[in-house]
């Protein structure tokens, strides 16, 4: 019997499970482990002695096989649970050290209320290991199964039902009463950032057919927000006295990516803007978006309500704003942050974080003395760098 694309009910024996090898963005310089060695878990350890390498078929299988041997204090969340199942708790109602997740994540509905009752069900330092197939990957093997023609025609019909229509008020409840929430699409970057909300960090991750990853919870879950999807993206964002503000914009990065952002930041680093070196959070129509400045468009909304300028310092996320120096971080919550930066003031283009601090520090200093004068001509000289030198945000 031929095995669907993209199976709705997985089994162990139901998976599609192509011979190719598939890359996943962002990987390049991810976390990982390299012996089993390195593993305190005694599980854990075994399985990565046993099963470092191999497929998630041949984790399964030894999942399966090995079961009974495990100790109390490893549970393994088999095939049938979803989001709505409640994770099996242990006799002795201490929690776990580790959990083996054989359902992938992108099956399981509602994703964050499983992911808040595993890390729940896990002491402080444990760890959890999971599978997903990837909107990456899934675009891959439709590429690689179906003439070109086919493929495009069915990836764009795959992407405006599985990727789109979930995210939209409009049809999220029509997607979600006809697939149940099953065989859903998540690019990495929204898995991972669904897990970091969900108070776990990266230890490891493989790609190939099927990713995995291996979580050690942190913290606590964060459950006083609520996460947006929609094409207007709410950010808070450090303001005016410290105090907190919600940004709007254009979405120009996956779902969750704020929540990335640590991670992102460990593992790529700053390139010599000072923004992050290759952010793969940022996705295709994000790109020209930025390039355009339309993703900046929603920010006047901020104006109207007074939360923000038309030149001034940028809006810095808690994680980025933490980055600058204390004086800078000061100096910075004196004013009302801005639409347009000092950054496209200056001819020669910052290249360094420090650069950037200094850029900001001669606007802010020459502001606080003369507010009108210097907002004038900060702001004919940002519009022509970008009229005239074509500076374009990033």
């Amino acid at each position: 019997m031929k095995q669907p694309l993209f199976p709705l009910h997985p089994t162990n024996e139901g998976f599609f499970w192509p011979s190719k090898n598939y890359t996943e963005p962002g990987t390049q310089n991810s976390r990982k482990i390299s012996s089993a060695d390195d593993i305190e878990n005694a599980d854990l350890r075994r399985f990565y002695a046993e099963c470092l390498g191999k497929s998630l078929k041949e984790d399964l299988r030894w999942m399966n096989e090995h079961e009974s041997e495990l100790s109390a204090s490893t549970h393994i969340i088999p095939l049938t649970d979803n989001g709505d199942d409640p994770i099996k708790q242990r006799p002795d109602g201490e929690p776990y050290e580790l959990l083996f997740v054989k359902r992938p994540l992108n099956t399981i509905y509602p994703l964050d209320n499983f992911l808040t009752g595993t890390s729940n069900s896990l002491a402080e330092g444990g760890y959890m290991y999971i599978n997903c197939r990837t909107s990456s990957v899934k675009k891959q093997v439709i590429y690689d199964r179906f003439p070109k023609p086919i493929a495009r025609l069915y990836y764009y019909l795959h992407y405006v039902w599985h990727r789109v229509s979930p995210k939209l008020k409009t049809t999220g409840w029509l997607y979600f009463l006809v697939t149940k929430g099953r065989n859903g699409t998540m690019h990495r970057v929204e898995v991972l950032g669904r897990l970091y909300r969900a108070g776990f960090e990266v230890v490891d991750e493989s790609a190939g057919v099927e990713y995995r990853a291996l979580m050690r919870k942190v913290t606590d879950p964060i459950t006083g927000d609520t996460p947006s999807t929609a094409p207007i993206a709410k950010l808070k964002r450090v303001g005016k006295r410290g105090k907190e503000i919600t940004v709007y914009k254009f979405r120009t990065m996956y779902s969750y990516s704020e929540y990335l952002q640590p991670y992102v930041y460990a593992t790529q680093r700053l390139d010599d803007s000072g923004k992050f070196e290759r952010d793969y959070r940022i996705n295709t129509v994000g790109r020209f978006l930025r390039r355009t400045w339309l993703d900046e468009l929603p920010m006047f909304i901020n104006l109207l309500r007074g939360e923000m300028k038309l030149v001034g310092v940028r809006p810095l996320s808690h994680h980025y704003f933490n980055l600058y120096t204390p004086e800078m971080r000061e100096l910075r919550t004196r004013t009302k942050p801005g639409l347009l930066p000092p950054f496209y003031y200056e001819k020669e283009q910052p290249r360094t974080l420090e650069e950037i601090q200094e850029s900001e520090r001669r606007y802010l200093e020459a502001y606080l003395q003369r507010p009108l004068r210097t907002d004038w001509l900060y702001f004919w000289g940002i519009m022509g760098n970008i009229f005239l030198r074509n500076k374009r945000s990033h």
